[in-house]
């Protein structure tokens, strides 16, 4: 009688396989999740310090003052919400109180953008509003 040559793997074992790359698969899932919302609201912090930053040159510089919009792609502040680009709306208070941001509780800010409110005494308050 021949002997079978049994080289390779049974149906068993590819199947232990896959299951347990499905245990990993949905393990690392949401910590990608949640990593990537880390990631939004640090940006979001960046650029809400940036708007900051910008209203306080301009403060200094120019005497500039009222509402303004920051635009986070040429590091402006813009007079109007026209070409202005949306943030992920995730910046609040994360960096200590430095910089505040204000927002309704309860309210989505996704796809918002950064309103820019400088004060005749140089007081910069910065908002999330729709665009």
């Amino acid at each position: 009688m021949k002997k079978m040559n049994n080289k390779g793997f049974t149906l068993m074992e590819l199947l232990i396989v896959v299951a347990i790359i499905a245990v990993l698969v949905a393990i690392a899932i949401p910590v990608m999740n949640s990593q990537l919302e880390k990631a939004r609201e640090a940006t979001d912090v960046a650029n809400m310090r940036s708007a900051k930053a910008v209203a306080v040159v301009g403060y200094l510089s120019e005497g500039t003052t009222g509402t303004k919009y920051f635009d986070v792609v040429s590091g402006t502040l813009k007079d109007t919400k026209a070409e202005i680009s949306k943030g992920y709306g995730k910046g609040t208070n994360i960096d200590g109180g430095m910089t505040e941001m204000g927002y309704a509780a309860g309210t989505a800010t996704k796809d918002q953008i950064i309103e820019v409110i400088i004060a005749d005494d140089g007081g910069v308050t910065l908002n999330w509003v729709a665009k």
